[in-house]
């Protein structure tokens, strides 16, 4: 779990990819939550998480990070 963490921090950085790999993530997400006829709790439950972290990478790619401190 360290280095998954660890990887989707470097990964947030990383403005261009993040806004790629987001949506690499969201887009099947939502395509198993509207369009498919899936209805397995479980691939419900996997869309739902891979959806929320490919929105989370994508925001953060248009936005930036934010820093650590307030001046």
């Amino acid at each position: 779990m360290r280095r998954l963490r660890g990887f989707l921090l470097r990964l947030a950085r990383r403005r261009l990819l993040a806004i790629v790999v987001g949506l690499a993530l969201a887009a099947p997400a939502a395509w198993i939550e509207l369009g498919s006829r899936v209805d397995a709790w479980w691939a419900n439950g996997i869309a739902l998480v891979l959806g929320a972290t490919g929105a989370a990478l994508v925001w953060t790619g248009i936005s930036g990070p934010r820093p650590d401190w307030r001046d």
